[in-house]
């Protein structure tokens, strides 16, 4: 059975792509440059260094990527305080996890910055889980595997019984690279994106009764 849940943390606990997309756009309009919300679609799920480097590229604009992001992160800060909320059914199906003695883990291609700030505001504690993996700790960012291996690793599951939730393509192609199962959220891309997932659902409230059991 599954022994390890690695939740990705943008579209998966809580919804944030909108207001990270916003934070970007206010970043660039400091530059004087004007960018639009889907020039960021390609690089979602891919980590702070790809969503913003990736629209400069596209624009062919020279960019400090550490001042762009601490930039960014001071905005979207501002803009989340007082604001987040988990997403539907999440809190549930950590209860589950508990429950079950599954072990659990953040894996997100986001700087530990964000994600500190995301799970302040949701109410989950970074000691929620038992592991934690950012964007800062991995060479490759997703869809490369690196971020579920090292958090697989961190947790003493092999990759086989590792469930990972997800919301993002890149995601889902990064937990299928590391050989792990995946329920992918519609979120933020819809099924027919996703399909390369084990299963796809809604959100985490609709998650299938026997989701720990079903991979055996």
């Amino acid at each position: 059975m599954i022994q390890a849940v690695l939740f990705d943390m943008d579209g998966v606990l809580v919804d944030t792509e909108r207001e990270i997309c916003l934070a970007a756009i206010r970043m660039f309009r400091e530059l004087g440059i004007s960018v639009y919300p889907d020039d960021f679609l390609p690089f979602v799920g891919a980590g702070e260094n790809r969503y913003i480097g990736g629209v400069a590229e596209k624009y062919g604009i020279p960019l400090d990527i550490i001042r762009a992001k601490k930039r960014t992160y001071d905005i979207y800060s501002e803009i989340v305080h007082g604001k987040l909320k988990p997403l539907r059914g999440v809190p549930e199906f950590i209860d589950r996890c508990r429950k079950a003695n599954i072990k659990m883990a953040i894996a997100t291609s986001a700087d530990m910055v964000k994600m500190e700030v995301n799970l302040r505001e949701i109410g989950l504690p970074v000691e929620t889980f038992d592991a934690t993996v950012n964007g800062l700790q991995v060479v490759n960012k997703k869809p490369a595997p690196d971020i579920y291996l090292m958090a697989a690793q961190l947790l003493d599951v092999p990759p086989e019984r590792c469930l990972v939730v997800e919301d993002a393509v890149n995601g889902v192609e990064a937990a299928k690279a590391a050989g792990m199962f995946c329920m992918a959220l519609t979120t933020s891309f819809d099924a027919q994106q996703l399909r390369q997932a084990d299963v796809i659902c809604k959100d985490l409230s609709e998650a299938p009764e026997d989701i720990f059991l079903r991979f055996t």
